[in-house]
């Protein structure tokens, strides 16, 4: 048993000062003063004076067995380690392949999602990677989502980008149409993870997807929706028309908008808040361990890094701080609604039978503490739990 007492609690909505049991891997109570003395079992006591109490974050889109390799082999970037998550608030991260769909395949990232469980917090996977006909573990898509528990959708299938093998619609919708009925028939989302470029098409293909079949728009989500003000400013409209959207977050958004254009979260967010866009549709994920280009001061190009799941928290702070928008509605990115979305039970929600996946926050928004699954995996900003191989 663990108690976290005094703490103001956001579920991601406000909820106040109060205290919250957990038993085992489950939320057990929430009450103004739990108090109760069982001498034979030995509880735990978290003071949470003084600091936030949130679910713990959904990272919905991150390549945990590495990504890039678009500038050569030695671009290809590491396998994610645990504490790159936990350390960044992440009880729950959703996997994917990106453009490299041939050195690495659903197999491993199965197996890499498998590991992150066996290490403490829980998993998923998309299957497929940029390109159709998508490659998967069974041979056909409804079988990795129906007989695998980890698969819980297709993606990220690229369109409108260079890289991705420039699908016909036919392709696309058979392809949406087999994840969608699959997703129905298991119980699971059967979502379409859509890796959206800066071509000059933008979101054509979802646009006439939801216009042209009876596919409904709830069952894409389009990432990437910020990387220019002319995709932006299309899945506004599309998000305004009921559709799902997901931004990509940064390290350090301020430049990314000064050198590339690219809309930050807390900006963008202000705009969705403005234009009525329904508060349940829009999601943050990192693209976490995706090779990006690193600059120094004169914005010269002097090497690449890897994208971090830090960058969630970092949006966070800045829709409090620059934007002054509320923490509850800027929380719903990374909680309750890709728990929503992608149908992940007892995920994304402070409440009483669901997980206990919670994140500690400091005054100033910094990650203090980190639960998943019941089990205290950071505390007082430094990991407790490490993977298996990060002590070596």
């Amino acid at each position: 048993m663990t108690i976290i007492r005094n703490a103001e609690i956001y579920k991601p909505e406000y909820l106040g000062i109060k205290d919250v049991l957990l038993i085992g891997k489950k939320i057990a109570a929430i009450n103004d003063n739990i108090s109760f003395d069982i001498s034979s079992v030995e509880i735990t006591e978290i003071d949470a004076r003084g600091k936030k109490l949130v679910p713990g974050f959904i990272d919905s889109h991150v390549h945990i067995t590495g990504g890039g390799g678009e500038g050569g082999f030695s671009s290809r970037t590491p396998e994610i380690n645990l504490t790159d998550l936990t350390t960044a608030g992440v009880t729950t991260v959703v996997g994917c392949l990106g453009t490299d769909g041939v050195s690495r395949d659903v197999a491993s990232l199965l197996s890499k999602a498998r590991g992150l469980d066996e290490e403490g917090i829980t998993a998923y996977i998309y299957t497929g990677s940029y390109r159709l006909p998508l490659k998967t573990i069974t041979g056909e898509i409804m079988k990795d989502i129906m007989i695998v528990d980890k698969i819980i959708g297709i993606g990220e299938v690229a369109i409108s980008d260079h890289r991705s093998s420039q699908p016909t619609f036919e392709e696309f919708i058979r392809a949406v149409a087999d994840a969608r009925v699959a997703g129905m028939l298991s119980g699971k989302a059967g979502i379409i993870n859509v890796h959206l470029g800066d071509g000059k098409r933008k979101i054509d293909m979802l646009k006439r997807a939801v216009n042209e079949t009876e596919i409904p728009i709830t069952q894409f989500l389009p990432t990437h929706i910020n990387r220019n003000p002319q995709l932006f400013e299309e899945c506004v409209d599309y998000a305004r028309n009921g559709g799902f959207i997901d931004f990509t977050g940064s390290e350090d958004p301020d430049f990314w908008e000064e050198t590339e254009g690219e809309v930050s979260f807390s900006k963008g967010l202000k705009r969705l808040i403005e234009e009525g866009v329904d508060e349940n549709n829009y999601t943050l994920s990192s693209d976490g361990q995706g090779s990006m280009p690193i600059f120094n001061e004169k914005k010269e190009f002097i090497g690449i890094g890897i994208g971090k799941s830090s960058c969630l928290i970092k949006a966070m702070k800045d829709c409090v701080n620059k934007e002054n928008i509320p923490l509850e509605k800027a929380l719903r990115a990374i909680t309750c609604n890709p728990a929503k979305i992608l149908k992940l039970k007892n995920k994304g929600r402070i409440e009483v039978e669901m997980d206990a996946d919670l994140c500690l926050l400091d005054k100033e928004l910094n990650i203090d503490t980190v639960i998943a699954n019941g089990r205290l995996m950071v505390q007082d900003k430094k990991p407790l739990v490490h993977g298996m191989f990060e002590k070596i």
